[in-house]
């Protein structure tokens, strides 16, 4: 048995290693794969959808925010791994009364390598996270800066939605050179209007894939909405954090080389 601290500072006690593991964050559950941990995971939320076709092996417990409880003691896991944002208090508090149960904040790129680094301490994986990170610092030294250009993260629709403070996103936004304007509203994914968009002076529009799927489709009517700003598709699951950060910048320097 050892025991660590998580996020939220609670003391997790768990066998050690972890041999029945579920995941409710997708990002967190490819990133277990990527530590070479497939064998381990028994069950994961129906939004953990990589790596195909290994995934598809472990248990879908429900969705980040109504798990199927009953799922979840069948599978008796010697370890749930929980995301604050993208899992509920009530869930948390409802699995730390059965199994052991290690919650995650992710707002920034070093909250997301210290999550690499902190499972692979709890599950036997310490070279193989130290390994991801290094491709990751190594390949976001490459990452080109873009000049305080002004953008918009776009993450729904009806209402509109886009990306605030204390996000993963907003971070790794920062950490490119944009400027997002939206960071200084209050909250973290603050439901904004057309006026608010329009006065922003964006730059940019970045319309994610997901959670809500834009697609080519809708470049017109923001083009139509916001002449003096362009907008571009961007594929959402490369803003997800974890070992997706590997491939992140790749597709970062061919998405924004032009702007």
């Amino acid at each position: 048995m050892k025991t660590f601290v998580d996020a939220l500072q609670r003391e997790v006690t768990i066998s050690y290693p972890p041999k029945r593991i579920i995941s409710l964050c997708p990002a967190i559950t490819e990133t277990l794969y990527y530590l070479q941990l497939g064998d381990k995971v028994v069950g994961r939320t129906r939004f953990c959808i990589h790596p195909q076709p290994e995934v598809e092996k472990a248990v879908n417990v429900g969705g980040t925010k109504d798990m199927k409880f009953d799922r979840i003691q069948d599978l008796n896991p010697d370890l749930i791994i929980a995301e604050k944002e993208e899992n509920t208090k009530e869930m948390v508090e409802l699995l730390e009364k059965h199994f052991p149960v290690y919650v995650f904040e992710i707002q920034s790129i070093t909250n997301a390598v210290r999550m690499i680094t902190d499972l692979g301490l709890m599950t036997d994986r310490e070279n193989e996270a130290r390994v991801i990170n290094q491709k990751i610092i190594n390949n976001f030294q490459t990452i080109k800066q873009m000049k305080h250009l002004r953008v918009a993260y776009v993450i729904w629709q009806n209402p509109y939605m886009v990306v605030g403070k204390l996000t993963y996103i907003n971070s790794l936004l920062a950490y490119m050179g944009f400027t997002n304007p939206f960071s200084s509203f209050e909250a973290r994914y603050p439901e904004v209007t057309i006026d608010d968009l329009r006065n922003a002076n964006l730059d940019y529009l970045f319309l994610a894939t997901e959670p809500f799927p834009f697609n080519e489709n809708h470049l017109t009517e923001f083009k139509e909405l916001l002449p003096n700003t362009t907008p571009i598709i961007v594929d959402g699951e490369m803003f997800w954090y974890g070992a997706r950060m590997v491939e992140a910048s790749s597709y970062f320097k061919q998405t924004f080389s032009d702007l």
